[in-house]
């Protein structure tokens, strides 16, 4: 059934000391990307990146599952043009090229399209009890939008089996293939989770969104150019209003004046 304007909200943003959460929150189809999630999500995360208050993002759900991926009731008789699918690539640009480092925080399953967002967020930490799965193959189609933010972080080994068997793998295994940074106990999610976006809210708002574009970057044909390049980048950070001002709290034994209270 198509949402209303009365529907109730299926994502919220709520923003506190420079952290912003993005919570999914439609347990009802297991955090499924139906149109109104879809568009709610890539609203809140627009906003957030827009929010010069937020230094770190944090993508979590509530319910037993983090994302099931596409709703396949909306997929169900909808021609090519009309899959909601073309929509995604939308998602997960905007968390790929987000300039604030977004943390994925699961503490239930990914499948699917949502293994494509854990894919394209920077960090990922899931509770060991969380899995995963490629399963597109055993209901007929393949992975191919998620494809493009899931296979910088697999082996080309690990992606040929997960992809083709569509098997369901647990945490630990996702570390181990490099799909997502830390698998820890339950119990000790929040405090993973907190770990990490304590150190990035460290970091200068312009660094961060600087070196995950440097990350992102394509790297020239000889060391040679690659060392001009990276050269006259950190250069340009040292010189920086940023630079200067990290340089000089430094010195001073003092917080930057980017780090954000509480």
């Amino acid at each position: 059934m198509a949402d209303t304007v009365d529907s109730p909200e299926l994502v919220h943003l709520a923003v506190e000391a420079g952290i912003a959460t993005i919570t999914l929150d439609s347990p009802r189809n297991r955090n499924a990307l139906s149109a109104q999630l879809r568009r709610e999500l890539i609203a809140h995360l627009d906003a957030a990146i827009a929010d010069d208050a937020v230094r770190v993002i944090v993508l979590t759900h509530t319910g037993t599952v983090f994302c099931a991926g596409m709703d396949l009731k909306e997929s169900r008789g909808a021609g090519a043009e009309q899959q909601g699918v073309t929509e995604v690539p939308r998602i997960l640009t905007t968390l790929w090229d987000s300039p604030k480092p977004v943390v994925a925080r699961l503490s239930g399953p990914a499948r699917a399209g949502g293994v494509g967002i854990v894919a394209a967020c920077d960090i990922a930490v899931a509770a060991e009890s969380a899995t995963f799965a490629f399963s597109e193959v055993r209901i007929g189609v393949v992975p191919a939008v998620i494809s493009v933010t899931v296979l910088p972080r697999l082996s080309a080994r690990a992606a040929h089996e997960l992809f083709l068997t569509g098997e369901t793998f647990d945490a630990r295994r996702a570390a181990a293939v490099g799909l997502i940074n830390s698998a820890v106990p339950a119990e000790a999610l929040d405090d993973e989770v907190a770990r990490y976006t304590g150190m990035l809210r460290l970091g200068a708002p312009g660094a961060l969104a600087g070196a995950k574009a440097m990350l992102r970057r394509e790297r020239p044909a000889t060391m040679s150019e690659d060392f001009a390049a990276m050269n006259t980048l950190s250069a340009s950070y040292f010189a920086s209003e940023e630079g200067q001002e990290g340089i000089l709290a430094f010195g001073e034994k003092r917080t930057p004046s980017w780090v954000p209270e509480g």
